[in-house]
């Protein structure tokens, strides 16, 4: 691939901080938000904890088994082309899919209040294959393409929340946002931490395209590092408002 049409810098990180957001907010922010309760700040930096020490082997992995086969090349290299390995890559096929799945459904559940249509069976699924098919057809314009769609798509998308966040800021109360270190609420802030902890993992995305990204040796991890920061900013000062989240439940 020539040169001009690999990924920057700035598009790998947009790639994985929209996938890391978008898995939060679109499916598991209201039940996270729910188990850990006044903790939720706490819950966030904790779970950023758990995912910069598992980002800490993907960048070391990611800077030198370049292939977009991420996760799996690295299991591949380490112990061989073995039925386990066959095993595992079809087990990430499906967690993929099932993410995918999410993501769309929750999109749906967003998008047809907003412009208020009925959420039926027909309506929900139509959105969701749009979603796909716009996707899908993305992808053949290349990689290039699709990295400068997800900046964009970032760029609304954050320029959003920090309106709220901002909003949020006129109105906050010290006690709303003190941490709450009650045994029941420390169990709750633990579990919110395991919860929020699988909306991190988009940064894995950034070894699934490590092919397509310029200068992948420096850019890889750098790119793994600056998004997760940059997420855990992100849902802390989304929580530092008052009144509490919004928990969104779809049928």
């Amino acid at each position: 691939m020539r040169k001009d049409k690999k990924l920057n810098l700035v598009e790998v990180i947009a790639m994985a901080v929209g996938t890391m957001i978008g898995a939060s907010i679109f499916t598991i922010f209201g039940l996270g938000a729910k188990v850990a309760g006044q903790n939720l700040p706490e819950a966030f930096l904790l779970s950023g904890i758990y995912a910069l020490v598992v980002a800490y082997s993907y960048s070391i992995l990611g800077s030198k088994i370049i292939s977009n086969a991420g996760p799996i090349a690295f299991i591949l290299k380490g112990i061989g082309d073995t039925v386990l390995t066959g095993a595992l890559s079809i087990l990430m096929w499906l967690t993929y899919v099932v993410s995918i799945s999410l993501f769309v459904k929750g999109f749906a559940g967003y998008f047809l209040p907003l412009v208020h249509i009925g959420a039926t069976v027909f309506s929900v699924g139509l959105v969701e294959v749009a979603v796909i098919l716009f996707f899908v057809s993305l992808n053949f314009f290349g990689s290039k393409a699709v990295g400068k769609a997800e900046f964009y798509i970032v760029l609304v998308k954050l320029s959003i929340l920090l309106v709220f966040i901002f909003g949020g800021f006129l109105t906050i109360k010290g006690n709303a946002v003190l941490p709450n270190f009650h045994h029941t609420h420390i169990n709750g802030l633990f579990n919110a931490s395991i919860i929020f902890f699988l909306s991190y993992m988009g940064f894995g995305l950034i070894t699934n395209t490590s092919e397509n990204i310029r200068n992948p040796k420096k850019n890889v991890p750098r790119a793994i590092f600056i998004s997760i920061f940059i997420v855990m900013v992100i849902y802390v000062l989304m929580r530092l408002r008052n009144p509490p989240p919004l928990v969104v439940v779809m049928d």
